[in-house]
């Protein structure tokens, strides 16, 4: 019982601290990304008031899929390049159907992916239990797979599916070369290629390619539209015109035929047209903040610190400390209490033994800040750090 009790009361302190944090990023005054989706709901609906710029609030609202819902479709399939898209409530619906679909057109079922893709850690083997596919797991290293690790794989695969960029290994991509070799290596099996999207809008800049160039390597892409873009929610899947029709038919099958849908689709076209010709920016002032964070961590004497990807290929990026996740989280919720700016706002995750992660990410907010405010800010962070694990007599409690 004892046991129990233990466990609870550290539950809750866990509890209580992030919603510290939650209070903290709201009352912060600067921080380096502010994402509508933690914000209020009156600035969430404030949102909308934009939407006269991007489609003719005149027009009637969209039943199951038609008006500005189909806009929004031409729009992305224009800016992909491909013949079609269609929008999805969700990208776990959006690439289970497409997986499917090709699946039927191969006579495949396999599935070769990432060990460390969305659908292997975070969807509860959707693939599998909900859509009949079967994956297996090209690699477990923290990048993308090589043309030679594809062209080597011991069994046949009808989908090659590649996660752009793989989030969980520090959104990270490979070079424009490796990408092509991978696709190139892929054909040679007779599989069919389909990028995991989520964030392809940010990789422009690392490629040095427009996105139509990119999406034009696979056959099926998938993007979302709250992960770079700040919409409320949705996805798209684009690609030939008779997959997608073959798409919208099991979107309906899924539930995905929604009655209406003009909030999340029009958050969706103002995202595009407020957010996404900003994402170079937003990739090129991360290089400049995890620069900064390096030089601030080396000068407040961290033992062991890393900036990962060391030159970001996003605007996202991670950060590993040799400290336990408790620390580091109430470290930085005092810093933004105490004195309104967060530099870490995203939670802090075991990583190992006495090592700890968070992820970084650079938005509009980010801006402003200079390597010399990140590098002040690391310090006082750093002696937050100090105190609290020396107030605790330790390194703080794994999460």
């Amino acid at each position: 019982m004892a046991n129990t009790a233990e466990h609870d009361d550290e539950k809750t302190a866990r509890q209580r601290l992030r919603e510290r944090r939650a209070v903290a990023f709201r009352e912060a005054e600067r921080v380096l990304s502010r994402g509508g989706f933690r914000s209020p709901l009156r600035d969430r609906l404030a949102l909308l008031q934009e939407a006269e710029h991007v489609y003719d609030l005149d027009e009637p609202a969209d039943i199951y899929g038609d008006g500005v819902v189909e806009a929004l479709e031409r729009r992305v399939a224009g800016l992909l390049g491909t013949e079609a898209a269609a929008f999805f409530p969700t990208g776990t619906m959006a690439q289970q159907i497409a997986l499917r679909c090709w699946a039927g057109r191969t006579g495949n079922p396999t599935v070769a992916l990432h060990a460390l893709s969305h659908p292997e850690v975070w969807e509860r083997g959707a693939f599998t239990t909900v859509s009949e596919l079967r994956t297996v797991q090209v690699t477990r290293e923290p990048r993308l797979p090589t043309a030679e690790e594809v062209r080597a794989f011991e069994e046949p695969f009808g989908a090659l599916m590649l996660e752009l960029p793989l989030r969980d290994a520090g959104f990270v991509l490979p070079s424009w070369e490796e990408l092509t070799e991978v696709v190139e290596a892929a054909r040679e099996r007779d599989a069919v290629v389909h990028f995991d999207g989520a964030r392809l809008w940010e990789t422009t800049h690392h490629f040095g390619r427009p996105l139509h160039e990119i999406a034009d390597l696979a056959d099926s892409v998938y993007v979302s539209f709250y992960k770079s873009l700040d919409g409320f929610g949705g996805a798209a899947l684009a690609g030939p015109k008779s997959l997608v029709e073959e798409a919208k038919t099991w979107r309906h099958r899924y539930g995905g035929m929604i009655f209406q849908q003009f909030p999340t689709v029009l958050s969706a076209l103002i995202g595009l047209e407020r957010e996404l010709p900003r994402l170079p920016e937003y990739v090129a002032h991360a290089r400049v903040v995890a620069a900064a964070l390096r030089e601030g961590f080396a000068e407040a004497g961290v033992p062991w610190a890393r900036v990962h990807p060391e030159m970001p290929h996003t605007h996202e990026f991670q950060v590993w400390l040799p400290y336990e996740a408790d620390v580091l989280a109430e470290a930085a919720a005092l810093q933004a209490e105490e004195t309104k700016t967060m530099l870490f706002a995203t939670a802090w995750e075991r990583g190992g033994p006495g090592l700890s992660l968070t992820e970084v990410s650079v938005r509009a907010a980010g801006l402003t800040w200079t390597a010399d405010d990140v590098k002040a800010a690391v310090a006082d962070f750093m002696d937050r750090v100090a105190r609290v694990a020396e107030e605790t007599g330790k390194r703080g409690v794994s999460r």
